[in-house]
């Protein structure tokens, strides 16, 4: 009978303060955020002041201002 010999896969050992990479998805929705908020900022300059939300006036600039702002704060945790 034959003997199976198992083969054990290296561990990598990583100090207490590194954490893992970040997942595949991380980097384009990061990226998608910061080019989301600058769409919306240039839509509403372009625009006339009245799109992407008709009504809201100034707030439009905020919510740019804000969906780009999420993205730039994922930088913080990107690995």
């Amino acid at each position: 009978m034959a003997r199976e010999r198992k083969t054990e896969e290296p561990v990598v050992e990583r100090a207490e303060g590194d954490a893992a990479p970040n997942a595949v998805w991380f980097k384009p929705v990061m990226i998608g955020f910061m080019l989301l908020g600058l769409v919306w900022i240039l839509v509403f300059y372009i625009s006339g002041m009245q799109f992407p939300i008709p009504g809201l006036d100034n707030w439009n600039l905020a919510i740019g201002l804000g969906i780009a702002l999420i993205g730039f704060l994922m930088t913080t945790r990107w690995r």
